[in-house]
């Protein structure tokens, strides 16, 4: 079946000649099945559907290389303002282990999380969650392109006291668990849908032994697959590794040989550069992620929450990094993290030059392709994928259009976006998702979440209760 998008006011098309995205007006866009077979004015060929672009920009599915739809959206309302006052404000390690959804908790978590990527507009989405039973169905059940990047360990993370971070590890070094994660891709890579591939993701820099990380980054080289680790995080982090090796995150990772086109940082915040976390002898570890090829993972909206930021984006971007865009967590919305890695860009810079929506939309995009190693996601041209999200131009939010990806990504989000169409076949019309069931879903996220409220204080090494460590934002009357 062939479907062409008629006489569109706008399309963010690829050209190859610029190595980049440009703008066409009135243009026309078709596929074929799940190939896209013609972009520009004036399309000849046999159409089986229709659709009339007039009032649409069409613009390539989004590309979000890091995201934790499993266990986050359970977090709303929980940890949206909350950090250890003696972990240098983060989360991690005294309280995000005490709010996790259960077993029928976990469906609910991830099924919220499609549905809010795909309303943004993401067509590709890489997973790193914990494996868990009936993943892979519900993920290919979303209609998402999805990478299945089970996460696994050597060690679990905890306090006694809050200021000091303890490790627990385990007698066989994660073996077990990379064992399980691996089965999953494996899974993933021969469902029918066609739609599903793998990654390789030892959980943090952290938690993972040496041996752990080389192998499965052998394990990534071998079964030809990207691979991605959390590093330079957080100041706890930074700090025990620097006491551990005496080394930066960065210099260590590439001491043990697992730094490559095909690696992915997760965050890469904490750099040798960055000014607040420490004055290390040394200004390479940019210099490096550019060498090796590596690429990172930049989620600002989280840390953004806990005033913490990359020193910059645009930095990043001029050094030659390939960074792409992920949703780390709630709200699981790519167009509200681009204005976030923009505006906050420009924020800690003090620089409103420091990039422009379309270094931002480029790293949403081509980086994200790139970094999981595609070439035919993130664009719109002639043999991609049909991957494609058509926004609704005359929405109010989006008026006036001087610019409809400024009016998109800066005001009206993903209000505007109506059509969401993956691998030809359309799962979002109308701006309601037609895959899954949305409103069940976040009924029984609700459920999950007054369950996991109860468990918070026998888990708290305090023994506080959860509105007690996260008041609401003002007391009941």
């Amino acid at each position: 079946m062939t479907t062409v998008i008629e006489n569109a006011s706008f399309v963010v098309a690829y050209d190859a000649g610029r190595g980049g995205h440009v703008y066409l007006e009135g243009a026309d866009v078709a596929f074929a099945g799940d190939r896209i077979v013609h972009v520009g004015p004036g399309f000849a060929g046999e159409a089986t559907r229709r659709i009339d672009g007039r009032g649409l920009l069409v613009m390539p599915g989004l590309v979000d290389i890091h995201s934790h739809p499993g266990s986050e959206p359970l977090n709303k309302g929980w940890n949206d303002e909350l950090g250890s006052a003696k972990l240098y404000g983060s989360s991690l390690y005294e309280f995000m282990p005490l709010f996790r959804p259960d077993a029928e908790g976990t469906p609910a978590a991830a099924t919220v999380a499609y549905c809010e990527l795909l309303l943004s507009g993401v067509t590709t989405l890489v997973d790193m969650s914990g494996a868990w039973d009936g993943w892979i169905e519900t993920f290919a059940g979303s209609g998402l392109r999805g990478v299945v990047s089970p996460l696994y360990r050597s060690a679990r993370w905890y306090t006694k006291n809050g200021h000091v971070v303890e490790y627990e590890w385990s007698k066989d070094g994660g073996r077990a668990a990379m064992e399980q994660a691996l089965a999953f891709v494996d899974a993933a890579e021969r469902h029918p849908s066609g739609r599903l591939s793998g990654m390789i993701s030892p959980s943090q820099i952290d938690t993972c032994t040496p041996d752990l990380i080389r192998d499965s980054f052998a394990e990534a080289q071998a079964r030809g697959l990207p691979f991605q680790i959390h590093a330079a995080q957080s100041v706890v982090e930074l700090h025990e590794i620097t006491r551990r090796h005496g080394m930066t995150p960065i210099e260590w990772l590439e001491s043990l040989g697992v730094l490559s086109p095909r690696s992915i940082v997760g965050h890469g915040i904490y750099l040798d550069h960055h000014s607040s976390a420490l004055n290390w002898p040394k200004r390479g570890d940019l210099r490096t992620l550019v060498e090796t090829g590596t690429s990172v993972a930049h989620c600002p909206v989280v840390f953004q929450r806990r005033g913490i930021a990359m020193q910059t984006l645009g930095s990043y971007l001029r050094a030659g990094v390939n960074v792409g865009i992920g949703t780390d967590t709630f709200p699981h919305n790519m167009l509200e993290e681009m204005r976030a890695a923009a505006i906050g860009s420009r924020m800690v810079s003090e620089d409103v030059w420091d990039l422009r929506l379309a270094d931002v939309f480029t790293a949403a995009t081509l980086n994200g392709a790139k970094a999981i190693g595609r070439e035919d996601i993130g664009r719109i041209a002639v043999g991609a994928k049909a991957d494609l999200v058509l926004v609704d131009t005359t929405h109010k939010a989006m008026r006036p259009v001087r610019d409809p990806l400024r009016s998109l990504v800066y005001a009206a989000a993903e209000r505007a976006v109506r059509t969401v169409i993956v691998d030809g076949e359309t799962v979002v019309e109308d701006g309601r998702v037609l895959t899954m069931d949305h409103e069940a879903a976040a009924a029984a996220l609700q459920e999950a979440q007054y369950r996991a409220e109860g468990a918070v204080a026998a888990e708290d090494w305090a023994g506080r209760s959860s509105y007690t460590i996260s008041p609401k934002t003002f007391p009941v009357a």
